[in-house]
């Protein structure tokens, strides 16, 4: 196992993976069982699903395809949306999850981060956090996949959701988001300096290069790739993949 976790970001839409770009667009990327499947060959350590359209479209959590997912799969998982409640969560960790990922939800209710670690450990949950860039240059915090903008300091709900108990942040840059032009790395360093949980960094991964910066320069404790894994190329077609982990291990050392 990789000291610097590395791990795909895969996005669900209904029961199908897809790939958006700036949390717009989004194209078809295939089965989530096949794509599990070939992850298990390419023995990756860790998977995290998110339903980018639970919240959005405020649907309820799909309990079958998750299912089946966990029972296909070798390896660790976390899942994110639309988790309203400790028994969403509960019902998350009994088919196999080993972590929960909350977003939207905890904008109006904090508590719900308060219950899940009191009841399955700080360990259990990773606080979601969608930052993008405003017109002025400032960092602006959004949630239900990028449709509303919260009123709120990245730093500080940075720290409230530390505060709450999760056990890790997913900080995710919108604008950087499928471009394959890196990491924001400033953002990453300026959550990393605030905060003491492990922060996992999210949004433009396009080479194994970028994980290595975002690592030494900003102190991420993760990185989460998504089209670098699902594409050939920038522009090219599905291909599910995953970095060589002696090349990884090399780079990131």
């Amino acid at each position: 196992m990789l000291r610097t976790r590395v791990i795909p970001c895969l996005l669900l839409k209904n029961e199908s993976l897809v790939k958006t770009v700036k949390f717009k667009e989004y194209n078809y990327i295939g089965d989530p069982i096949n794509t599990v499947r070939i992850f298990n060959e390419l023995e990756v350590d860790e998977l995290m699903f998110l339903d980018i359209f639970a919240s959005k479209e405020n649907r309820n959590i799909n309990i079958k395809i998750l299912k089946d997912i966990s029972n296909e799969c070798f390896m660790p998982l976390s899942y994110g949306g639309n988790i309203r409640s400790l028994e969403d969560a509960k019902k998350i960790f009994e088919i196999g999850f080993e972590k929960v990922v909350i977003n939207s939800n905890a904008f109006n209710n904090l508590k719900l981060i308060e219950e899940i670690a009191k009841y399955f450990g700080n360990q259990s949950i990773v606080g979601s956090i969608d930052v993008k860039k405003s017109f002025f240059g400032g960092q602006k915090v959004y949630s239900h996949h990028g449709k509303k903008k919260q009123n709120l300091d990245v730093i500080s709900w940075a720290k409230q959701l530390e505060n709450a108990g999760v056990g890790e942040l997913l900080i995710t840059s919108i604008d950087k988001e499928g471009s394959w032009e890196g990491y924001d790395v400033e953002l990453i360093k300026s959550i990393t300096k605030n905060v003491q949980v492990p922060i996992i960094a999210n949004g433009g991964c396009g080479k194994i290069e970028h994980i290595s910066e975002v690592v030494k320069k900003a102190n991420a404790s993760a990185c989460a790739v998504g089209s670098m894994v699902v594409y050939q190329k920038k522009g090219m077609g599905v291909l599910v993949n995953f970095p060589d982990k002696k090349e990884l291990k090399r780079i990131i050392s």
